[in-house]
């Protein structure tokens, strides 16, 4: 109860609003800057900023508290969460490798961050800044294209044989230079494929492929 009741600020919650503050403004960075500047996607910006402070205010009173009990299993119960946060899946849409990296990197920052109470504030942003660098740097080189997923009438078209009139029948409904197709679910009673088409015309990606080949029965609309 005298806890409660106390209202000076500890050393302890001033250093941690500071590395709450650092972390915060990263994973801000590698989510606006390096991943929503291309993949415009609302509701993994959402999840990973709110992800990443949960993680970060979870690990941080853990370990202190902890600490206050004279455990000392603070640490491993800090790599326990790291690890059951990484490899959490959500049940409602599968979730792509590149957003499923960036989840894993947002999580990995806010334990960093929470669990490096002997690092310096110097130490703690060169290592923070290690992984805005490689993301950007990878980013740069794995240059993305945009993509399309598209219900496709001429069937007779998908042959391997036939890629090349496959292409340029694209091309020519969609306006675009397409550098890649791949073929997924084909229906042969309603003549129809679903084509993931990757094509090069400097907009993002679209928000809503998620790299797929396959929809949903209710996502199928009637060809005719």
């Amino acid at each position: 109860m005298n806890h409660l009741l106390d209202f000076t600020v500890s050393e302890t919650f001033t250093d941690m609003l500071v590395r709450f503050a650092i972390c915060m403004l990263f994973n801000w960075f590698i989510t606006d800057r390096l991943y929503y500047r291309k993949s415009h996607r609302p509701d993994f910006y959402f999840t990973f900023m709110l992800s990443s402070m949960a993680v970060f205010f979870i690990v941080f009173f853990m370990i202190f508290v902890l600490e206050d009990l004279k455990a000392k299993t603070s640490i491993g119960i800090g790599i326990g969460l790291f690890g059951i946060f990484s490899i959490m899946r959500y049940r409602t849409d599968s979730i792509h490798v590149r957003e499923m990296t960036y989840m894993f990197v947002i999580i990995a920052l806010a334990v960093v961050n929470a669990i490096a109470t002997s690092v310096s504030i110097v130490e703690l942003l060169f290592s923070n800044g290690i992984f805005v660098v490689a993301i950007y740097l990878i980013e740069k080189i794995l240059k993305q294209h945009p993509t399309k997923l598209i219900q496709y009438d001429r069937i007779d078209l998908i042959k391997p044989e036939q890629r090349n009139e496959l292409v340029a029948d694209l091309q020519q409904r969609l306006g675009v230079n397409v550098i890649d197709v791949q073929v997924g679910a084909i229906d042969f009673l309603r003549d129809m494929a679903m084509l993931k088409v990757t094509y090069e015309d400097g907009s993002t990606p679209d928000a809503d492929v998620n790299g797929k080949l396959k929809l949903r029965r209710d996502d199928l609309t009637e060809i005719g």
